[in-house]
């Protein structure tokens, strides 16, 4: 098997995959199993009890020793054990047909070895090894026979394989079976065994009958007592990890014929996931187990598990902690790789980059393209430290939209940031809180993707970071780095997804479960939209993964669906009253309307985005995108065409089969619910269709879905760069980095564009403000704020939060029926005065509209007009003047007129 096929996890994200489950395990502590190894002979080359403080042979801390101990030189991609006892007549035919089929196919398999682990045999088995002189079949011998058991352990000790196989010296399963096992293993398996007991199972010549039935009833009898759920315990060809083997032999005690099952007893009892694999078999005559063989490994487990109750521990001194020998190399396991730090800091440096024209001074920095939403979000972190500071509560304000207020779990101010950061935001001002939540938000997203595909995906570090790196700095990602938090802080998003893979595995349930519910929970307070597209994105990965790997699905379906009513009932009673307020309080609403145009183009998905820094196309990407904060899309055409070749390539695994469907499905879905051919008058349905009237879906923008395009293409990614990192040919390996470069530089992010911030007025900042607002009156600002301006948000940060303002740029309810708009309740007053500072035009302003602004004024309880310097600022004052019946005044860089007096 090649080195790729080796170290090949892309099937790691199977729900049953093993790897990630290293917190799941509860390993034997090696206190517990001092008193439970026996020794094994010199020949085994390591001592079990110098292994019962094995960690994890892949761990840095850890590989040395591990080397040291099994004295292995460079690693190889397969080694074949053959147990030999007597076996002179039989072998030599075993090892020309091994050897020659690996060598043959070297291509497929990568390098490999063949151990022959000799069991004191007393004919010329040794010979036959010596005689073939082969450079990659070596023998490991023993002084005496001490049964099968202990052979295998001695072969498996001294291997070097990233995958071992086990097989019999009559080769009664053709060696060409392993392609079978290795398919197991690469759907995420970490032990395949060749079975003559489950569906699919052929045979050449079998056994006599008798002797057949026999031997079924023992291993009926093993299964049933000591591997519940594996047929063939016995069947002498088997595949494993290699570090999972090596860890299980070398723990194993049980010398005889009983290793097998205690091996698979241990791979069960750790949570490695063993696969039954159907096989050719034929019986080979001179067979050395016969129907009594299976009582005396039911009398081996027995002893064992016997001699395991009644073996007396020596008395344990009392320790508040474990043993310096052991506490060392649990701290490490603990502690990051350095290739995980260099990640870290990588996407730390990424992100500083992207936010370079505005970090260093966020207070006086805006992001241009952020339009108001920069506004919005420092006002949300603002009010929310605020109402932490004054213990008010945090769902709720009148700080905008006075006098009904702002629904705040309506709206996105993702307390589960902001209200944490009230210090930095009290201390340091809400631009500094925003920006390095933005910044250290987005870091972190991407170090959570790296370590999803670490754990799950590849073990190449390399492919990691740039599969990570494309998950977390796409260019949909970039464009909401603008400005939305709520979609560019997703560290938990990969969390969950490891988390609901755990629940499939159904390990543990209830615990994960419970986790499960929690950091959803908690999510809830980063941001719900996200939430439910990543709820989608997995919906469509299951939907895939189950189409291609049903035995799979059958196996999760129960636990997951037991772990998510686990989920939702430690998640619902923690959200249930901000869910209730957002949809049911004060100023909730139901539903909001985006338009009919936010969906994509198909030519969004090969197009590219603004901000690539190499091809960055503005107005191409105007033209197909609502604004540069959603340019949902814009993969461009080399990451797509990319894309489709690695799928080609890989097509053969179940990973790269769920990841496409995902990919084309979130495309497809981010479409709307109708979509126009490119270059074509012609219009089709979208699937979207089929969601938008459902609760919660009638207010996602559905060009949105296309960002769950994004970890899958990067997922895609690691997988081809992983293969390409064990390319047999340099060739190969340089033709395919270069197709990555290629498909990768047009999409690099160029920082995003930042500007000065226009000055506060002194009348908000030096606290002028408060001679004409008195405690619960409001300032009306001229025009109001809304979406398409609201800098007077910015000047209420600066008075600290002083006074009230009417209107606001938030999401608030609208007429009877309370759909959900941008923005307070329009009036007469405020589309007045909006109309007038976008045109310049001032209507003529009878008795009605006076009597319009008193009935508004009154309502907002002004305690004073304000008008700043700006384009038509004249026009705007005449008509103040007007609708108040007396001159303004300047003071503090503004123009004032006192309410108090009257209109």
């Amino acid at each position: 098997m090649s080195a790729d096929r080796a170290e090949d996890r892309e099937d790691l994200v199977d729900p049953m995959d093993p790897v990630d489950r290293e917190d799941l395990i509860e390993p034997v502590d090696p206190v517990d199993r001092e008193d439970l190894i026996e020794p094994v002979d010199p020949v085994d080359r390591v001592d079990p009890v110098d292994r019962k403080n094995l960690v994890d042979p892949m761990d840095p801390v850890d590989r040395e020793d591990h080397e040291n101990l099994t004295d292995r030189e460079d690693p190889v991609d397969l080694t074949v054990v053959i147990p030999a006892y007597n076996e002179e007549q039989r072998l030599g035919p075993t090892l020309e047909a091994i050897t020659g089929y690996l060598a043959a196919t070297e291509d497929h398999w990568g390098s490999w070895e063949v151990v022959v682990a000799d069991d004191g045999s007393t004919d010329a088995t040794r010979e036959v090894v010596a005689a073939l002189a082969h450079p990659r079949v070596r023998l490991v011998g023993g002084d005496r026979n001490r049964g099968k058991g202990h052979a295998l352990r001695a072969g498996v000790a001294v291997s070097r394989g990233r995958r071992v196989l086990v097989t019999d010296a009559d080769l009664a399963a053709p060696i060409e079976e392993l392609e079978r096992l290795d398919k197991a293993l690469a759907d995420g398996g970490l032990a395949a065994i060749g079975s003559r007991s489950v569906p699919g199972a052929t045979f050449g010549s079998r056994q006599h009958r008798l002797r057949e039935l026999l031997g079924r009833a023992g291993n009926l009898l093993i299964r049933r007592l000591a591997v519940p759920g594996v047929r063939d315990t016995q069947c002498g060809f088997k595949l494993f990890d290699g570090d999972r083997a090596r860890a299980a032999f070398a723990a194993s005690r049980l010398d005889g014929w009983g290793i097998d099952v205690e091996v698979l007893q241990y791979f069960r009892r750790s949570g490695w996931p063993v696969t039954e694999v159907p096989v050719h078999w034929s019986h080979q005559p001179g067979s050395k187990i016969g129907p009594l063989d299976y009582a005396r490994v039911l009398a081996d487990l027995a002893r064992l598990r016997l001699r395991t109750r009644r073996t007396p521990r020596p008395p344990r001194p009392t320790r508040l902690l474990p043993r310096p020998s052991r506490l060392l190399p649990r701290l490490a396991r603990l502690l990051p790789r350095p290739a995980d730090l260099l990640a870290a800091a990588l996407f730390l440096l990424l992100a500083l980059a992207l936010y370079s024209g505005r970090f260093f001074d966020p207070g006086h920095r805006y992001l241009t393209d952020s339009l108001q939403d920069q506004n919005q979000w420092e006002w949300f972190f603002a009010v929310t430290a605020d109402n932490v500071a004054h213990l008010r509560n945090p769902l709720f304000t009148d700080l905008q939209g006075f006098p009904d207020g702002v629904n705040l779990m309506a709206n996105t101010v993702m307390l589960g940031l902001s209200a944490p950061l009230a210090p930095v935001t009290l201390l340091a001002g809400p631009a500094v809180a925003l920006s390095l939540c933005m910044t250290f938000g987005l870091t972190a997203t991407a170090a959570a993707w790296y370590w999803l595909i670490v754990k799950r995906v590849v073990r190449q570090r390399a492919a990691a970071f740039l599969g990570a790196a494309l998950a977390a700095f796409a260019p949909p990602m970039v464009s909401h780095a603008n400005a939305h938090p709520n979609f560019v802080v997703l560290f938990m998003i990969p969390l969950l997804v490891d988390r609901a893979l755990r629940l499939a595995a159904g390990t543990r349930v209830v615990r994960d479960g419970t986790v499960l519910g929690l950091m959803a929970a908690y999510q809830v307070f980063l941001g719900e939209e996200p939430l439910l597209l990543a709820a989608l994105g997995m919906l469509l990965f299951a939907a895939g993964y189950a189409a291609v790997r049903r035995d799979v699905a059958r196996a999760a379906w129960r636990p997951l669906l037991r772990g998510l009513l686990v989920a939702a009932a430690v998640c619902l009673p923690l959200v249930a009253f901000p869910l209730w307020w957002q949809f049911a309080g004060p100023q909730s609403y139901h539903g909001i309307r985006h338009g009919d145009d936010v969906g994509n183009s198909p030519l969004a998905l090969i197009s590219f985005a603004e901000r690539s820094l190499l091809v960055g196309d503005a107005a191409r990407a105007d033209s197909l995108s609502p604004n540069p904060t959603e340019q949902n899309a814009f993969y461009g055409w080399p990451l797509l065409l990319l894309a489709f070749g690695v799928t080609v390539r890989l097509w053969e695994r179940p990973l790269v089969k769920a990841l496409a469907f995902t990919t084309v499905g979130a495309a497809l879905l981010s479409f709307g619910p109708r979509f126009r051919l490119p270059l074509t008058n012609t219009v089709f349905p979208g699937p979207w269709a089929l969601l938008r009237r459902l609760p919660l879906f009638e207010s996602v923008i559905e060009g949105r879905v296309a960002m769950v395009c994004a970890p899958a293409l990067g997922i895609l990614l690691a997988l081809a760069v992983d293969r390409l990192a064990a390319a047999p040919s340099a060739g190969t390996l340089y033709g395919g980095l270069l197709a990555v470069c290629l498909a990768l530089l047009p999409i690099v992010p160029a920082p995003l564009k930042a500007q000065d911030r226009a000055q506060v007025p002194a009348f908000f900042t030096d606290g002028t403000w408060k001679r004409y607002v008195r405690p619960g009156e409001s300032l009306v600002t001229v025009p109001l704020p809304d979406g398409g301006d609201a800098e007077a948000l910015h000047w209420q940060i600066a008075a600290h939060l002083g006074f009230p303002l009417p209107g606001g740029y938030f999401n608030g309810p609208y007429g009877k029926d309370r759909i959900g708009i941008y923005g307070a309740t329009p009036t007469a007053t405020g589309y007045l005065f909006r109309e007038i500072g976008t045109t310049g035009v001032v209507p003529a302003l009878g008795p009605a509209w006076r009597a319009r602004a008193r009935h508004d004024l009154a309502r907002w309880r002004a305690g004073a007009l304000v008008l700043p310097p700006q384009e038509h600022e004249d026009a705007l004052r005449r008509a103040v003047r007007k609708l108040v019946g007396r001159p303004g005044k300047w003071t503090g860089g503004v123009w004032v007129w006192d309410l108090h007096g009257g209109t």
